[in-house]
């Protein structure tokens, strides 16, 4: 935690927050060993980031006295990502590692080789999702949730949905054995799809590239999904 990320209601007045949660309570004690009078960096969701003074801390609450909160957050990264629902461990990890590089826009789409059992997963759950964006957000120092959507099928997300997605970005989809390696240092609005463990069926691909997507690759290492995407956004931003 390189951020102690303060929810609205953690606020008494612009210059009083107090903390109550018992996970970041704990991660003060065991990990910051934060002690009264120190100085730690906060920041306020949807907000900005500043630096507020320990005033108090016991194992019910901690009190800041912030020093404003008027300081940007990192920039976001220009992309949306369309990723085929990975599996519920493999998920958990991604949603934090795309939120920590800013990724800020996301959407799960359902693929053939996605197991449909994975919609069912605990992991998807409202509150799940929430506290693996907000470790992401944490670690990076970042305030901004990113906006998450899923697509259950296929087909209707690629005819109906994507062509309206792909306007004024460009479309990326990463896919072993494509013909063009995956593009450096961008900075235009782009739109990239990654797809699940074991690769998109070859009715998905031309679906894809059919509606405007450029099929590039990684080179010839087959990788994991949550390795693939991080990858990718690296190489592209």
């Amino acid at each position: 935690m390189n951020l102690i990320l303060l929810d609205p209601a953690d606020l008494f007045d612009d210059r009083l927050a107090v903390v109550r949660d018992p996970r970041r309570l704990r991660h003060l004690h065991e990990v910051h060993g934060a002690r009264v009078g120190d100085e730690l960096t906060l920041g306020l969701i949807g907000g900005g980031v500043g630096r507020g003074r320990l005033h108090h801390l016991d194992e019910n609450r901690a009190e800041f006295i912030l020093d404003g909160l008027d300081q940007a957050p990192p920039a976001a990264l220009p992309v949306h990502l369309v990723l085929a629902l990975p599996r519920p461990r493999m998920l958990a990890r991604t949603l934090e590692h795309v939120t920590a590089l800013g990724v800020k826009r996301l959407t799960l789409l359902h693929t053939r080789r996605v197991e449909k059992s994975y919609w069912q997963s605990p992991e998807l759950r409202p509150d799940k999702i929430h506290q693996h964006l907000v470790l992401g957000l944490e670690q990076a120092r970042d305030t901004l949730l990113p906006e998450l959507d899923m697509a259950t099928r296929f087909k209707p997300f690629v005819e109906d949905e994507l062509p309206t997605l792909l306007a004024g970005r460009r479309g990326l989809v990463a896919h072993p054995g494509m013909p063009d390696a995956c593009p450096r240092g961008i900075d235009e609005p782009t739109l990239l799809v990654v797809g699940p463990e074991g690769g998109f069926i070859p009715y998905e691909i031309e679906a894809l590239q059919a509606a405007g997507c450029q099929g590039v690759h990684l080179g010839e290492r087959i990788l994991r999904v949550e390795t693939a995407v991080t990858a990718l956004l690296a190489r592209l931003f």
